[in-house]
């Protein structure tokens, strides 16, 4: 994606955490709710023996760039982000606040349990 600035963030994603549902028959179940949306930036892995492995085993390396803030500072491994155009759902893989604090990028990866 090169530099970050706000024109970048092209998309929007739905930030999703994991929660505990009551199922109506006593017991919870385990599935993703949405907490918030936001702008987001793609920049797809294209390189390097990492990015080729994955795509070999069907999965699909991107960073997504959002603009920080209290809610996006909250997103940590067990969060998905689930793209708003086409539903596909991404694990998020590792998160890392931008030196200047104006961005959070988050490493995450298609194709895998999340």
């Amino acid at each position: 994606m090169g530099k970050i600035s706000a024109p970048n963030l092209y998309y929007k994603v739905h930030c999703q955490k994991r929660v505990e549902i009551d199922d109506g028959a006593g017991s919870t179940v385990g599935d993703f709710a949405t907490q918030f949306s936001v702008r987001a930036g793609f920049a797809h892995l294209r390189g390097g023996e990492a990015v080729i492995a994955s795509r070999l085993e069907n999965k699909h390396p991107v960073i997504i760039t959002v603009r920080a803030s209290s809610q996006t500072r909250q997103i940590n491994s067990d969060w998905r982000l689930v793209d708003a155009r086409d539903g596909t759902a991404w694990a998020v893989r590792d998160v890392t606040p931008e030196t200047d604090r104006q961005w959070v990028s988050l490493l995450c990866e298609r194709g895998v349990a999340a």
